[in-house]
């Protein structure tokens, strides 16, 4: 009897079984629209835009990012604004599977028993909205969201922080099926929009320059994370940031134990942003086995913490022996992580770069022959653009960095070519190539 109700004490977390229908409500009333208006904050408008066309397709509309990107607060937004537009508050199911009370044994039949009782207390008056948020923390999730799409029972939305929600063995099972989104930090755009800095027209955005440029510094430094861009405690958003992503998007999801040589591989690379890294190089640094830097490093992406870009060759052979270059989600988190003797606005400039060629889908490629491009862009079979980033232009580096995007130009038979730069804004014509030199502020706001 004693270790019958120690065992009791000890999961005394609420599990499936013991869940009414009634409590199961209850706890879901907190985050539902039914009776009240939960906080939806600052409006991405883009993003609502693109939920409602997908929605359109009747297809399930699977939304993944990294953590705190704001998943979560763009699907409430779009909830919201789905009941201004005349929709009744009751044909809204929100369910975050990370609510603390729902932890223990998640299971497909806690989501059918949350789904039974969502019909049976709350009767929608039509077909209803699912929206089921970090739904990979439920096993075979996708076989409960097949059934009810195939019998056109519910507009499904799910999301999620890791890429496997769009892996190939996921999309077997919901082939034909589903939609997907990515959500990502802040763009500039945005980020000036949440400090309130708007623009009626091209004369606005030159007239408010300086303003621009100064908030560009901020951007780069602590990044484009909603919260950390509102709040004061920036540092320390950040820091439990970069935590919950190595603990609850890393190490617990795959059962890691060297969570120490974990952390010092996220660390060794948002150092090292913009640079050159090699598997074996790494394994010789850190002093791990091959395999575990190949297997965590998929990991870090998948959690969407980093992007390990190949360099562009026709043989994906050739792709996959050569080193990859570093990118990060986000520079804030970047700069807080890495081992900084110096600020390292090259660094920042170019991931800043990298990330709005991301928010793009731009299939992005770096190039390496003589010299080094920092970013070829493949669209099909070709290559349509070549960009080199240089923050600190100067006689010293000039050669280097304009001859190493006029090599990609060559290559690949391309006239015209980008150098992202501080300040200098002017075209060169060189060896018959057009050079445009576009300052970062200005280029993020294209």
């Amino acid at each position: 009897l004693a270790l019958m109700t120690d065992t009791f004490l000890n999961n005394s977390v609420l599990t499936p079984k013991m869940l009414s229908k009634e409590l199961i409500i209850e706890i879901l009333e907190d985050w539902n629209f039914w009776k009240k208006e939960p906080d939806t904050g600052i409006l991405r408008e883009s993003y609502l835009k693109r939920l409602e066309k997908l929605s359109q397709t009747e297809q399930v509309v699977v939304v993944t990012g990294v953590r705190r990107a704001g998943k979560s607060t763009i699907l409430k937004q779009y909830i919201n604004s789905k009941i201004k537009g005349g929709e009744e508050r009751k044909n809204f199911l929100y369910v975050n599977l990370e609510e603390p009370r729902f932890r223990s044994e998640l299971s497909l039949d806690f989501l059918q028993t949350i789904y039974e009782a969502y019909l049976e207390l709350l009767d929608p008056s039509s077909k209803p909205f699912l929206f089921f948020d970090e739904v990979q923390l439920i096993p075979g999730w996708e076989t409960f969201v097949r059934g009810l799409h195939e019998k056109n029972k519910a507009n499904i939305f799910v999301s999620g922080s890791s890429a496997k929600l769009l892996s190939k063995e996921f999309a077997t099972v919901l082939t034909g099926r589903h939609i997907d989104i990515k959500v990502y930090p802040l763009t500039f755009p945005e980020f000036l929009e949440f400090k309130k800095l708007t623009f009626k027209d091209r004369l606005d955005v030159v007239s408010q320059k300086s303003k621009v440029k100064q908030l560009l510094k901020e951007y780069l430094e602590y990044g484009g994370f909603p919260l950390v861009v509102l709040k004061e405690e920036k540092k320390e958003i950040l820091t439990s940031y970069f935590e919950d992503i190595l603990a609850k998007d890393v190490a617990e999801r795959h059962r890691i134990k060297k969570v120490e040589k974990l952390r010092g591989l996220a660390q060794f690379y948002l150092t090292n942003v913009s640079s050159l890294a090699s598997f074996r190089k790494i394994k010789e640094f850190l002093g791990l086995s091959l395999d575990s830097v190949e297997r965590f490093s998929v990991y870090l992406e998948e959690a969407y913490l980093l992007f390990l870009k190949n360099k562009f060759a026709y043989s994906l052979k050739e792709q996959e022996i050569n080193p990859r270059k570093i990118y990060c989600i986000d520079n804030g988190i970047k700069n807080l992580v890495s081992f900084r003797f110096s600020e390292n606005l090259g660094s920042s400039y170019e991931n800043a770069v990298f990330l709005k060629l991301l928010v793009q889908e731009k299939e992005i490629f770096y190039w390496k022959s003589k010299r080094e491009c920092d970013f070829l862009i493949k669209q099909g079979n070709k290559i349509i653009n070549a960009m080199q980033v240089c923050y600190d232009f100067n006689l010293g580096n000039e050669e280097r960095e304009v001859s190493g995007l006029l090599e990609a130009l060559s290559e690949f038979k391309l006239k015209e070519g980008i150098i992202i730069t501080a300040d200098l804004e002017e075209t060169r014509k060189i060896n018959n190539k057009t050079v445009m030199f576009i300052p970062l502020w200005k280029w993020l706001l294209t």
